[in-house]
């Protein structure tokens, strides 16, 4: 059977935090949001968040609290939610891949949000398929490529101050052939335009024509990009649940004082079995996705195994639940909720995307089917699970305020055990090609 799911709870010190997020979220960070243009970086956003020293936590912190910053900012300020995540998106390969002249040349401005950072992993041909990018990089003398081809959907292009790029330096390899690259926007040949899309946001795509890039842009080792991508995105993955849950707690809130207060049929809305029947499944289903969440990030700090399955779970999960409750609470809030600049008609337009975004619903399902495959066929190997005994004393501390060591150990964890992985499913790959 699979491993149980790890034990978890929000500390009174946590819960308090949290507290302290929201009210900061709107009475500083909203006000600025609402100044800024639409599907535009919102820079002086982004440095405030930086003076309330939250961009610097993406680097100290765990996988839990990652995902209590993202859902208590998305609860009352969803653009300073995105603003921070974006940072950290593209960020956290660095941090956690990059060389020390790297790390000390962008990560005190990514803190200070003085640099605006980006994540370059999607194309045309390329999003949910992520091994099938196709963004060439042929070499160029003894150590250097050129970068040639196209990234679309990207956050905060063409605006980014750098990118971590994703290219393909061994053709045909699949994901044993991708590097990561650190591209500072000034680069010659790199270009870009922006996106407009439903829910404005800054997104963009990115041509980049004979791009030069060096041994010192690497991120991580040639040809194991594919490995910094994935560990990036197990990280962010339960991270973008909670900014789902954080939508789906504000629509829950919005429509319990609405139901409340307002006149239909002889008495309030809330008389109405239908409607309390309605909010109690828009509850009940908030907090499952917030347990799922909280118990993927759980297990990412105290790195667990299964940690890709865990947060494929937290992802679908939490941004299904969180579409299904906001659009229930437009159902029970009428017309009004449509009307632009109400918060629902906002969070309405906001929640669509992070069911596609950093992997789709399918292709979270996906991950979710082969993990559980992958167990049973290493619990059928002879031998298997012979000898084996279970970690004592796992648990995750009370959140102290630098966890940057703790973090960087359990990322190590995760990526050896993703490594791992590819290598098993590299020789079951090579083994189907012989038999054909």
């Amino acid at each position: 059977m699979s491993a149980a799911m790890p034990a978890f709870s929000i500390d009174p010190a946590r819960t308090a935090w949290c507290a302290e997020l929201r009210a900061l979220a709107a009475d500083r960070l909203r006000p600025l949001a609402e100044k800024g243009e639409p599907g535009r970086v919102n820079r002086p956003l982004v440095a405030e968040l930086g003076r309330l020293g939250l961009l610097s936590r993406l680097f100290t912190s765990g996988a839990v609290d990652l995902c209590l910053m993202r859902e208590s900012l998305a609860y009352a300020c969803t653009e300073a939610e995105t603003a921070l995540a974006l940072q950290g998106l593209g960020a956290r390969p660095v941090h956690a891949h990059g060389t020390p002249a790297q790390r000390r040349r962008w990560l005190p401005d990514v803190a200070e949000g003085s640099a605006v950072a980006a994540f370059a992993l999607s194309e045309p041909g390329a999003g949910s398929d992520a091994a099938a990018l196709s963004l060439a990089a042929e070499r160029d003398g003894t150590d250097g490529w050129r970068l040639t081809g196209e990234k679309r959907w990207i956050s905060n292009a063409p605006e980014a101050d750098f990118y971590t790029v994703f290219a393909r330096t061994t053709p045909g390899a699949g994901a044993r052939g991708v590097t990561a690259f650190l591209l500072p926007a000034d680069r010659p040949g790199l270009t870009g335009s922006a996106l407009d899309m439903l829910s404005p946001h800054p997104i963009g795509a990115l041509r980049l024509d004979a791009v030069p890039v060096t041994a010192d842009d690497v991120l991580g080792e040639p040809d194991r990009g594919f490995r910094v991508a994935m560990g990036t995105l197990d990280l962010f993955r339960p991270s973008v649940g909670a900014f789902a849950v954080g939508m789906a707690q504000a629509a829950l809130d919005a429509t319990l004082a609405h139901t409340a207060s307002r006149d239909a049929f002889g008495g309030k809305l809330r008389d109405l079995q239908t409607v309390s029947h309605q909010v109690a499944e828009m509850a009940l289903r908030t907090e499952a996705a917030r347990l799922m969440v909280h118990a993927a990030a759980t297990a990412y700090d105290a790195a667990a195994p299964d940690v890709p399955r865990r947060a494929a779970m937290a992802k679908l999960l939490a941004t299904e639940t969180a579409q299904y409750v906001v659009d229930a609470a437009v159902q029970l809030h009428g017309a009004c909720a449509l009307r632009r600049g109400h918060l629902l008609e906002h969070l309405y337009r906001e929640v669509r995307a992070p069911r596609i975004y950093e992997g789709a619903s399918e292709v979270q399902r996906g991950i979710i089917a082969r993990e559980l495959y992958a167990e049973h066929a290493g619990r059928a190997e002879p031998g298997a699970g012979v000898g084996h005994t279970e970690p004592a004393g796992r648990h995750v501390p009370a959140a102290p305020p630098d966890r940057s060591a703790q973090a960087d150990r359990s990322a190590q964890a995760v990526q050896t055990a993703q490594a791992e992985r590819a290598e098993r499913a590299e020789r079951a790959e090579r083994a189907e090609r012989e038999a054909r």
